[in-house]
């Protein structure tokens, strides 16, 4: 018996979608059938091609620098102006400072930028992606899904990386506050929790020779993951598969995070 991922009829806002994680995730939404805008910030190459991969009468790419909560409301009300709805906010994009920086001697300006991005930017999201999503459902259709990308991070820390972690920890967090809160909504919200995946903001501690083999030493399964591994649990989330699941932190990182 065929079990298919379907997102047929549904509309998805994916953040961070022209590379790594969130271009898997837009493909493989598309490819369920569903109807995605997705931002980016520099790659407008790569957006466009993408947008044009998966086709351009339902998938649409928009320029987006996510630093704080304001970019938020224009994202989603041109999600809706586009579709006509949203059913489903995938908040994927984030900023990973690759040096190591130690609490003491961390600026004060990283701190609140990686915040800025990774943290209220994705509160922005949030807060306009559920107010449409209940004002649709007071129209009678099924409310929505939210994913928050978080990561093996803000479960275990990660020295030197303080500001990534709590921004990461946060999300954890917010997902655990939103599902109880949105639920009698019919409000789904979970986070996929990646560990090292093969992206390119990823691939200046991957690729070099100390730190690619002692990240690799510390993942059970020995290898890094690839984005769409990451994408397809997001998928399922999303779909009437998960239909009681919310509040999860579905984990996807090798078994690091038992190790850590």
């Amino acid at each position: 018996m065929s079990v298919p991922l379907s997102l047929s009829g549904k509309v998805a806002l994916i953040t961070g979608g022209s590379r790594g994680i969130g271009a898997a995730t837009v493909r493989m939404f598309a490819a369920a059938d569903a109807k995605v805008v997705f931002s980016y910030q520099k790659a407008r190459e790569q957006a466009e091609k993408l947008a044009k991969e998966c086709g351009e009468d339902r998938c649409h790419a928009i320029a987006s620098d996510l630093t704080g909560t304001a970019p938020a409301q224009r994202l989603v009300a041109e999600t809706v102006k586009r579709f006509g709805r949203l059913d489903i906010l995938v908040a994927n994009h984030g900023v990973w400072p690759a040096h190591d920086a130690a609490v003491e001697r961390m600026p004060d300006e990283q701190w609140r930028a990686t915040l800025a991005t990774n943290l209220d930017a994705v509160f922005g999201l949030v807060k306009h992606a559920v107010a449409q999503m209940k004002s649709q459902a007071r129209q009678g259709s099924a409310a929505g899904h939210i994913v928050l990308i978080s990561s093996t991070s803000g479960q275990r820390g990660e020295a030197f990386h303080v500001d990534y972690s709590a921004s990461k920890g946060a999300l954890i967090s917010m997902v655990k506050s939103l599902a109880a809160e949105l639920a009698t909504s019919g409000i789904y919200v979970n986070s996929v929790a990646p560990g090292w995946v093969d992206t390119d903001m990823s691939a200046p501690a991957l690729n070099h020779p100390k730190s690619g083999e002692e990240i690799r030493r510390t993942i059970p399964m020995g290898r890094v993951g690839k984005p769409e591994e990451i994408a397809a649990p997001v998928l399922f989330l999303c779909t009437e598969h998960a239909g009681f699941i919310t509040g999860e932190i579905f984990n996807v990182n090798g078994g690091a995070v038992l190790v850590g």
